[in-house]
């Protein structure tokens, strides 16, 4: 398998990431800021599908109406010359002094009204632009103290912005989808909606839920400890995972950003095996765009930031590779056997089987064998896992 990707592969970068200054808590931009045309006739040019953005990332925040519609058109051309296309916009309310205590949750009301007159706007450019998806990222919707902000009140607050935003979208025709994105913490001391599973949860509180999904990203899961690959499983089996966010972390500490496959690499490649596989039980496979949202590194120019362009895309297809190979072979297949990862597919109740037919099996407990676990039962986890690792590093297939 060629690893030149091809828009076939639908490799999306954010206008922030490939953008990115260079500039952290501790010191200024390394770089100066990329024009959006040449972004997009450079990602074009690498054999990248999609450009995402915040609204801030297009045009400045406090710009003229003139000069928004001036960045909007300089785009759109340069998305009809290069076939580049927009499959998910978002909305900056983190970075203005505005937003320092939130958005949607801002203990002011005003600021609360302030930000979703800023989301509906985006909607707008988003339906115009052809997005499918609406990224949803509350980076600044939590706190630093617990006195600081009643949660129960926030999370009403949050469902009153994300239902008033549901009913916009139905009301105007917009063929568009809305993508919670969670993160535990940073920029404040905890986020509401910080895992996966809290999103999800949320979700059902919500007028139109069918209308909302998750966005994981592999650095926020991993920051609190999670499991990346585990979760978008789950996220696949509710029907939620509607976009996702690729990069690398290397633990639990600030989010770093990395390139895709340049953190916890096992876990990279059992997360592209069951993106392109799904997973027993009839989990499907992913059909979105695969999105990178990383940070070249500030110790880079231009020409560092493009080889992490295309460091993720090839670190992507690699693993795909790998993954194909791993699948394929018949020694893996007979180690997935021995493991009984099949079974699992396998109701535990025959069908039509209840408690009482359950409790009437005396082979199901009387007669079952618990002492035979011991020094018994192998599962040979151990050799699958190696296996994994023996392809991930090219050393079978």
């Amino acid at each position: 398998m060629s690893v030149t990707p091809t828009p076939a592969d639908r490799f999306s970068f954010g206008l922030w990431t490939i953008g990115y200054t260079g500039a952290d808590p501790f010191g200024g931009p390394t770089r100066s800021p990329m024009d959006t045309v040449h972004a997009v006739e450079k990602l074009a040019e690498l054999g990248a599908h999609g450009l995402t953005f915040h609204d801030d990332d297009l045009f400045p925040f406090d710009s003229t109406e003139a000069r928004r519609r001036t960045e909007i058109d300089r785009l759109k051309k340069a998305l009809d010359d290069t076939g580049v296309v927009v499959p998910m916009v978002t909305t900056n309310l983190f970075s203005h002094p505005v937003f320092k205590d939130g958005g949607l949750t801002s203990n002011d009301r005003a600021v609360r009204r302030f930000a979703l007159r800023k989301v509906l706007r985006n909607l707008d450019l988003a339906a115009e632009l052809g997005a499918r998806t609406f990224v949803m990222w509350g980076g600044r919707e939590g706190a630093e103290y617990d006195s600081a902000k009643d949660v129960g009140q926030a999370l009403e607050r949050y469902r009153e912005a994300v239902d008033l935003l549901g009913e916009y979208v139905t009301d105007q025709g917009y063929d568009l989808r809305f993508a919670l994105e969670p993160k535990p913490n940073e920029p404040r001391g905890d986020i509401l909606l910080p895992t996966l599973g809290h999103a999800i949860a949320f979700i059902d509180s919500l007028e139109r839920p069918d209308l909302v999904g998750v966005n994981p990203e592999v650095g926020h899961e991993q920051m609190a400890g999670l499991n990346y690959a585990a979760g978008i499983a789950q996220a696949l089996y509710h029907g939620k995972l509607f976009h996702l966010d690729l990069n690398g972390q290397r633990g639990i500490k600030y989010d770093q950003d990395l390139v895709f496959g340049h953190g916890d690499l096992h876990n990279a490649f059992a997360l592209v095996d069951l993106l392109e596989h799904g997973g027993p039980g009839g989990v499907p496979a992913y059909d979105g765009p695969r999105h990178f949202d990383f940070k070249p590194s500030r110790t880079e120019d231009e020409a560092g930031v493009w080889d992490s362009v295309r460091a993720n895309m090839a670190n992507y297809l690699l693993l795909k590779e790998r993954a194909e190979a791993f699948r394929a072979d018949p020694e893996v297949q007979e180690a997935l056997a021995a493991a009984r990862v099949p079974e699992l597919a396998v109701p535990t109740l025959a069908d039509g089987e209840g408690y009482a037919a359950l409790v009437s099996d005396r082979s199901a407990f009387e007669e079952f064998d618990a002492a035979e676990y011991l020094d018994g039962h192998g599962f040979g986890l151990v050799r699958l896992q190696q296996l994994a690792t023996e392809h991930l590093m090219g050393a079978r297939g």
